[in-house]
């Protein structure tokens, strides 16, 4: 399939430029259902054929507790992909919204989520956790934290998380969100619409719009902002000659 050919190009250069895979690993995928997880558990099982290191894979969903939410197509996409697949449930949509009443839930909402895959990864034997954060999410969480806290960070390629002995991967960082979309529409890959009474209302996507916007007239920024952070080797981030796809993205 060609689609998962270019989503290749892009996981095996981010795989191999930060070191993310081992030899004997057993990777947990986290899946929260959306096309960008969807996407990564696909490409991960494609790799998983012909790596050089060996590895296992396992997909793991976190169920936030919102009623109504279906995984049986993701459970039967791990099935055709030969990929373990489990589901840890929480009552975390209950704790942030009906207890806690957040306002701005989107933070301890990641931060319990977070940890509840952890756990969920170590207690399976998992050495490392792959989560589908894309080349766009890498842009827009630099700008975020520029905006709005005031300082130069993003989240890291790689991240030894010391109080499980797990690493944290993120192999599509290299991937812009529209080849992410292309991917999923194509694939007829089974995306779970978030129930998150927050979705699609946070600051994440106003800086999305915002980028969107000044992209426009300034064709490639995104791609400048992300040779800056390499650049700087901001959080783990190095410059490693030009990402594949990189004057096709500029181009389109």
């Amino acid at each position: 399939m060609e689609q998962m050919k270019r989503v290749l190009s892009y996981v095996r250069r981010a795989v191999d430029d930060y070191e993310m895979i081992r030899e004997g690993d057993k990777i947990a995928v986290g899946v929260s259902a959306g096309k960008d997880s969807l996407t990564l558990l696909c490409a991960m099982a494609e790799l998983r054929r012909f790596y050089p290191k060996r590895f296992e894979l396992c997909a793991i969903t976190v169920d936030m507790g919102f009623q109504g939410v279906d995984f049986s197509e993701i459970r039967r996409l791990c099935e055709e992909l030969d990929v373990p697949y489990h589901v840890i449930p929480t009552q975390i949509s209950t704790i942030i919204f009906d207890v806690r009443k957040e306002k701005n839930p989107c933070s301890l909402c990641a931060k319990m989520r977070r940890g509840a895959l952890y756990r969920g990864a170590k207690e399976l034997g998992c050495t490392s956790v792959a989560l589908g954060h894309h080349f766009d999410d890498v842009v827009e969480t630099f700008m975020l934290n520029l905006f709005y806290e005031g300082r130069l960070g993003c989240f890291q390629p790689v991240t030894y998380l010391s109080n499980t002995d797990i690493y944290m991967i993120r192999p599509m960082i290299y991937m812009p969100e529209k080849d992410v979309r292309y991917f999923a529409s194509k694939a007829e890959l089974p995306v779970v619409k978030s129930p998150c009474p927050a979705d699609g209302n946070t600051e994440r996507e106003e800086m999305k719009k915002l980028l969107l916007s000044l992209e426009r007239q300034n064709k490639g920024l995104r791609y400048r902002i992300f040779g800056a952070i390499q650049r700087g080797e901001i959080d783990g981030f190095r410059m490693i000659g030009k990402m594949q796809g990189m004057k096709q993205y500029e181009e389109n």
